[in-house]
């Protein structure tokens, strides 16, 4: 059968304003994130899901938050989804790193895999990690809709293992996941397909 994977990344936190990094850092939703927050659970309510997974990080956790109040599910959590470590950038911007270390900056923006940021998690682990833990969402919720709540680099690179696009064009592929919005994918044991791509919640269909 088949499994439907809607994954939506977190709602806007207080990093978001200056573009700053926040992989593994435990940074809070602004008021317009919790916002988001509510229309992705009166989204899930209109077109009701039978499970919601979330990260282990508390930005991703309070996105699901409203999803599963107006369902009356209790969230599974995995550490696996959590967002990739983005080392010496944590809390930074591009534009900071730029101006203390051009050429690494460089190479990092013609291949962010072959060149992450120093100290950060390997891009090639990190969709790896990601690509399996959806797998095994969707084998436990066979033929079931499923709501997963995650982050916006490690989606991009998950989306990229699963479409066959190369890991080292993943910023250009894929140059944004909107907060809630909603991708969807099918899913069996040997293939998956997308059905849609980061459509805002108030516009995704059924």
């Amino acid at each position: 059968m088949t499994t439907t994977l809607l994954l939506a990344r977190h709602g806007q936190t207080v990093w978001h304003a200056e573009n700053r990094y926040a992989g593994v850092s435990d940074v809070a939703l602004t008021e317009t994130g919790r916002a988001q927050a509510e229309a992705l659970g009166r989204w899930a309510g209109a077109h009701p899901v039978d499970a919601i997974w979330t990260s282990t990080v508390s930005r991703a956790i309070a996105t699901a938050e409203p999803a599963c109040r107006a369902l009356g599910l209790t969230p599974h959590r995995e550490h696996e989804l959590r967002e990739c470590d983005f080392g010496v950038m944590e809390g930074r911007t591009l534009a900071e790193f730029t101006a203390q270390d051009p050429v690494a900056a460089a190479a990092f923006r013609a291949d962010p895999v072959a060149h992450p940021f120093p100290g950060a998690e390997d891009p090639r682990a990190a969709a790896d990690r990601g690509a399996a833990a959806l797998r095994r969402i969707a084998a436990a919720h066979d033929g079931e809709r499923v709501l997963v709540v995650a982050h916006n680099t490690l989606l991009r690179l998950i989306l990229c293992r699963f479409l066959s696009i190369p890991l080292a064009h993943y910023r250009r592929a894929l140059p944004q996941l909107r907060n809630a919005a909603v991708t969807e994918l099918r899913m069996d044991a040997e293939s998956v397909g997308l059905i849609s791509l980061n459509v805002p919640c108030e516009q995704a269909s059924a």
